[in-house]
């Protein structure tokens, strides 16, 4: 029988290395940044009457930060990411289950919320994505949506780079409106032996546009920077740099 062909969006492959890397409790932007950030936006002032639906949830990290009285189903392309989701959970009464989130989901129910964070830009079919999470929420549902941001973090077309006249260190952007699937190898040092995934890069107006074919109405925009701080000669620069140039975009969206 012929192999089938493993999603170029799917990281089952490096789910353990993930699995590890990211922990039961979030990497640190997770933990610093993007919940602290996140959760309020959510706007969960009535936990019994929402529920949310978390697509490429990976090992659960939202589901142990939100309140064991809101429904939440997890869905994830990576049945070894669940298995870490199910074994982690703070809830009995939160649910997982195992599907491609880009292709036509079955589930039992609507939903108040939609979330997916950090995965968006490493799936291939995006709008597919989009449209589930339409199908998903009721009228007036939210969609939370959280990139790396497509307009300053572009693996291998954006970097770093100091201005010696004035002592700035700058952000340089090598391409921006072609869409590109980038290769990322996820131990460099391994080199052709490494495992690899795939980012996605688009132009911010490919995801709002996509927002407005499915039915949804963006009614909100945030930008979040890094809160690390530099120490040394070149921490000045560095930390402006840092406040200036924002580490992730979050799209909100509300179903009409």
């Amino acid at each position: 029988m012929k192999k089938r062909r493993q999603s170029r969006s799917s990281w089952q492959g490096v789910s353990k290395w993930y699995d590890k890397t990211v922990g039961k409790d979030g990497h640190y932007y997770h933990r610093e940044v993007i919940l602290p950030r996140l959760l309020p936006l959510l706007e969960v002032k009535n936990p019994q009457k929402c529920c949310l639906i978390d697509f490429a949830c990976g090992q659960g990290i939202l589901e142990r930060h939100i309140s064991k009285e809101t429904g939440y189903h997890g869905i994830d392309v990576s049945k070894d990411l669940i298995r870490s989701a199910k074994k982690h959970s703070m809830c009995p009464s939160h649910t997982f289950s195992v599907a491609d989130i880009s292709k036509p989901l079955k589930l039992p129910q609507k939903y108040t919320h939609a979330t997916i964070l950090l995965a968006l830009q490493n799936i291939e079919n995006f709008e597919g994505v989009i449209q589930n999470a339409s199908r998903a929420l009721e009228k007036n549902g939210r969609f939370f949506i959280v990139l790396n941001h497509p307009c300053f973090r572009i693996p291998r077309q954006s970097s770093w780079h100091v201005q010696e006249k004035s002592n700035e260190q700058v952000r340089q952007i090598h391409r921006y409106m072609t869409p590109l699937e980038i290769p990322i190898q996820m131990h460099p040092s391994k080199r052709e032996a490494s495992e690899k995934t795939f980012s996605y890069h688009r132009p911010l107006s490919l995801y709002i546009t996509a927002l407005a074919k499915a039915g949804f109405v963006v009614d909100g925009m945030e930008e979040w920077v890094s809160n690390k701080k530099s120490t040394g000669g070149q921490a000045k620069r560095e930390n402006r740099a840092r406040k200036e140039i924002p580490l992730f975009l979050t799209l909100c969206a509300r179903k009409s």
